[in-house]
C-alpha cells in the first residue's frame, strides 16, 4: 500500500508544478470573485474572506482529487496498469495506495491557499487542522471514486471526462461553496441537502473560524462516508477487473 502511494507521488515530486496548476482555477475564483463578494456582502474584507476561503480550499480539493483518475487512464493506455495487476501486491493495496497519495496534495493546496489569503485578513484557527484532516479523508474517497471511474472508462478517456465534468460542477454549485444558498428556491435547497459536499463546506467554514460544533460533526460524517464508499467501489472495481 505504502509502496503504491510512494510510486504515485514520484511524478508530483518531480514536477511540483502540477500541484500549482491544479490550484489555478480556485485561485482565480479567490482573486476575481472574492472582491465582488466583499463589495456585495457589506461585511468587510476580513469577514468575507473568513467565509469564502474555506470554500475555495474545498474547491481545490474537488478539482484535484476528481481528476486523478486521469493518471490511471494513462497507465491503462501504456499497459502499466495491467503489469501492476500481476504483481504480488493485493488488489486493495493498489487502490488504497493510489487514494492515500491524495493526502499530500490536499494538505499542500490547503496550506498554500491559507498562506495567500492570510495577508488580506483571513485568520485560520487551531481547529483548522481538523478541517485539513477532514479534507484529506474526503479527498481519499473522491480520489478513489475517480480511479473507479477511470477503470470503467478504460480505453475511452472521453467517458471519464464527460462523467467527471457532468458531476463536478453541479456538486460545486449546490454546495454553497461560492454563494450562500439561504435564499435558494426549495428544489435547490433539497438538492443541496443531498449533496455531501455541502456538509464538508459548512464544516470547513466552522473549523477555520474555530468552531468545532455540529457542522464539524456532520462534515466528519460526510467525509467518512465518502471515503468508505469511494474505497469500497474502487476495490470492488479492481477485483472485478483482475478476474
Amino acid at each position: 500500500m505504502l509502496t503504491v502511494a510512494i510510486r504515485e507521488l514520484r511524478p508530483l515530486i518531480r514536477e511540483p508544478f502540477t500541484l500549482v496548476f491544479g490550484m489555478m482555477q480556485p485561485l482565480f475564483f479567490l482573486g476575481l470573485f472574492g472582491p465582488l463578494l466583499v463589495r456585495t456582502s457589506g461585511l468587510g474584507e476580513a469577514a468575507t474572506l473568513q467565509w469564502f476561503v474555506p470554500g475555495i480550499i474545498v474547491m481545490s480539493v474537488l478539482f484535484g482529487t476528481s481528476t486523478t483518475g486521469a493518471n490511471l487512464l494513462q497507465d491503462i493506455t501504456t499497459g502499466a496498469h495491467e503489469r501492476m495487476l500481476v504483481t504480488p501486491l493485493s488488489r486493495s493495496s493498489l487502490v488504497v495506495g493510489r487514494a492515500l497519495k491524495e493526502i499530500v496534495p490536499v494538505i499542500g493546496q490547503a496550506v498554500i491557499i491559507v498562506a495567500v489569503s492570510t495577508p488580506f485578513g483571513f485568520e485560520p484557527h487551531a481547529a483548522s487542522l481538523l478541517g485539513i484532516v477532514l479534507l484529506a479523508v474526503f479527498g481519499v474517497g473522491l480520489g478513489a471514486l475517480s480511479y473507479a471511474l477511470a477503470m470503467v472508462a478504460g480505453d475511452n478517456p472521453y467517458v471519464f471526462w464527460m462523467v467527471q465534468q457532468s458531476v463536478l460542477f453541479p456538486l460545486l454549485l449546490l454546495s454553497g461553496m461560492l454563494l450562500p444558498l439561504d435564499d435558494a428556491p426549495g428544489w435547490m435547497t433539497v438538492l443541496a441537502d443531498l449533496n455531501p459536499l455541502t456538509y464538508l463546506v459548512d464544516a470547513e467554514r466552522a473549523l477555520f473560524a474555530g468552531n468545532a460544533g455540529a457542522d464539524a460533526l456532520y462534515g466528519a460524517i460526510a467525509s467518512a462516508v465518502m471515503a468508505g464508499i469511494g474505497l469500497g467501489v474502487a476495490v470492488k472495481g479492481i477485483n472485478k477487473e483482475a478476474r
